[in-house]
């Protein structure tokens, strides 16, 4: 065996809390690097190809681009830095360990102001426990609040932290070298970057971004390869073309692949079989082209495979070794999603209905997201599918919804476990920060919601910062009513903490639901009458039906009414016939405030046009005679 180094290569993640400028770094390094071509046209956060991404500022699929680097430290020519965009939440975790498994080392991106946030931590704990190296690059430094130092030790005693709750699992990390931990200053936007710490609220003292390339091209190691190692290569991601079908994202550990020869392919259950690779592209920038071989350490697409998955092993024909697969966390959420059964189903031609249709593109999602689940349930048109998180989930209804489907989306749930004959159920380590004055709202808030406060820490500047344990149930529904109590200006971020015992009954909404109780169109005379009582989310000439939520009543109970009721024309004349009423405007629900909204008795109707909030049971008298049938047996 002898081990070989790529010294022309490396593979670099780039890791960071949402928003905290990862997407904005890479646009600096594609443009500093002239990885475009002269003539292409270029936006800002090229990085976020998906129309979600660029609507929410988040990263949701972890994707790779190839930056040819040049400059002074390229000593012996060209290097590839091949950069892996992560993404920033927890609810995409299958996305994170997928795109550890194709570097070397990591880059930990870290706000000057918000310093290191819970999902920094999620990720950075992958890292350590692949035993990657860590460049900590403090981003953002010519913010107006700006700590900077304070910041970087921050994020030191949490990369202490994380290493010493590791060593027990894994005695072979090195505290030390986690402690010796190289850091870069920069500012994304600015394209700067610097080793020397620069004041608070002010830009690196360096114009470019070379100390971040020096940094990475000594500290993250070239990929390294036994020479005499048949190939071996792992499938990391999915894609697909109209032209060469399935399109899988390898990195090639050892050995080379060429276009056009024929490779075993080893599934998950482990037979092997024998294909040919039709296709083999490298990657520059952001575009694929074609390449006749790649070697170790090279992320390369191939085609030619139909049914290859994510996990799966290509290797030499002759002499099969298979890889580990790819493990993700366990799923935490659920929520059923089925076809349409409204009164509207249909209204508007071209829409995709069938349950065969949805459970098709239920199973093409599996195929390309190894973090969700989906389960059979008893009736034939509806499936239960189970992810890390309800913004994973909902991402997935709001794609659906995108592409012309019509759907039935049950209230989140979570997913439970049996321990010693216990019911366990997943809990989330949440982190706060709010203003001050909003402390004992948001304390009062989460001990409803059985959540136990475990730090609070006050920086002195008018803003806190807490940590709680809550169970996951708690959280849902929770956003609306801390963005509400803040008035817009918490952050709040949670990741998991595993699975305890059942905390008991949580009371997420306190106000009823207002439930139309006929079928008709939505009359402003009708909305005057009631908007003092209630606030709507329907507005006049908007067609509703019985069962419909169509308002969140000011009483805990729900409330049947007539929202179609129209105003009687008479011959006489009154004296405040010109009197004008006001109409209070009505609220926009969102797909994920919906589904945060929804009572365990109450679905979520998802139409490319529509979202709208629907009980499970429609007709009034039906639920009036459950409701006091549960009242008898109390």
């Amino acid at each position: 065996m002898a081990l070989a180094t790529r010294e022309d290569l490396r593979n670099v993640a780039i890791v960071a809390h949402v928003d905290h400028g990862k997407t904005t770094l890479v646009d600096a390094m594609l443009r500093q690097t002239n990885s475009f071509d002269a003539h292409a046209d270029v936006d800002d956060r090229v990085m976020d190809s998906n129309d979600l991404e660029r609507e929410k500022g988040i990263t949701i699929l972890a994707k790779n681009t190839a930056i040819t680097y040049e400059g002074a430290h390229a000593k012996n020519g060209p290097i590839v830095i091949n950069v892996v965009d992560t993404p920033g939440h927890a609810d995409f975790g299958g996305e994170v360990e997928r795109a550890l498994s194709m570097v070397d080392g990591v880059v930990l991106l870290v706000d000057a102001s918000e310093g290191p946030l819970p999902q920094t931590r999620f990720v950075l704990r992958k890292a350590l426990e692949a035993h990657l190296p860590v460049i900590l690059a403090v981003n953002k430094t010519d913010r107006p609040d700006a700590r900077i130092e304070e910041v970087e030790g921050e994020a030191q005693d949490l990369l202490l932290g994380l290493a010493s709750d590791l060593s027990e699992d894994h005695p072979d990390i090195d505290v030390d070298a986690v402690l010796d931990v190289p850091t870069v200053y920069l500012s994304g936007r600015a394209g700067a970057a610097s080793h020397t710490r620069p004041a608070d609220g002010s830009l690196p003292d360096n114009p470019d971004l070379e100390p971040l390339f020096e940094t990475i091209l000594e500290k993250v190691p070239a990929p390294s390869y036994d020479d005499a190692h048949p190939l071996q290569a792992h499938v990391t991601n999915l894609d697909s073309s109209p032209f060469l079908g399935r399109i899988a994202l390898l990195r090639v550990h050892h050995g080379t692949i060429k276009k056009g020869e024929t490779v075993a392919w080893v599934k998950h259950d482990g037979s092997v079989q024998n294909v040919r690779i039709t296709e083999l592209m490298l990657t520059k920038a952001l575009t694929r082209y074609p390449a006749e071989q790649a070697g170790p350490g090279d992320i390369v697409a191939i085609a030619g495979i139909e049914d290859i998955t994510i996990g799966e092993t290509i290797a030499d024909a002759e002499d099969v070794r298979p890889l580990p697969t790819i493990t993700v966390d366990e799923p935490a959420i659920s929520m059923t999603i089925g076809a349409n059964t409204s009164p509207l189903v249909g209204k508007v031609k071209g829409h995709k209905l069938t349950a065969r249709m949805i459970k098709d593109r239920l199973d093409r999602e599996l195929i390309g997201n190894v973090s969700i689940r989906v389960v059979d349930t008893e009736r034939p048109d509806a499936w239960e599918v189970q992810g890390r998180g309800e913004l994973a989930l909902a991402i997935l209804v709001e794609n659906m919804r995108r592409e012309g489907f019509e759907l039935t989306v049950g209230k989140p749930q979570v997913v439970t476990k049996e321990v010693n004959g216990k019911v366990h159920e997943p809990y989330e380590h949440l982190t706060v920060d709010t203003p001050e004055e909003h402390l004992g709202a948001i304390t009062q808030l989460l001990a409803a919601r059985k959540g136990r406060m475990e730090n609070m820490v006050n920086n002195g500047t008018g803003w806190v910062r807490m940590e709680f344990i809550v169970p996951s149930r708690g959280l849902i529904g929770f956003r609306s009513e801390f963005m509400t109590i803040t008035r817009g200006t918490g952050i709040a971020n949670a990741i998991s903490h595993g699975y305890d015992e059942w905390a008991g009954a949580i009371t997420t909404r306190n106000n009823g639901s207002i439930v139309a109780d006929r079928a008709g169109v939505v009359t402003p005379f009708a909305i005057i009458n009631l908007q003092e009582r209630m606030s709507f989310f329907v507005q006049p000439t908007e067609e509703v039906y019985e069962g419909m939520v169509i308002g969140e009543n000011s009483r805990s109970e729900d409330m049947d009414v007539n929202i179609t009721k129209e105003k009687k024309l008479t011959n006489m004349r009154s004296s405040t016939a010109d009197s004008f009423e006001s109409m209070t405007p009505p609220r926009t629900l969102t797909l994920e405030e919906c589904l945060e909204f929804a009572r365990e008795d109450e679905c979520v109707e998802v139409t490319p046009e529509h979202v709208r909030i629907r009980k499970v049971e429609l007709d009034a008298t039906s639920r009036a005679r459950a409701a006091s049938r549960l009242k008898n047996q109390k």
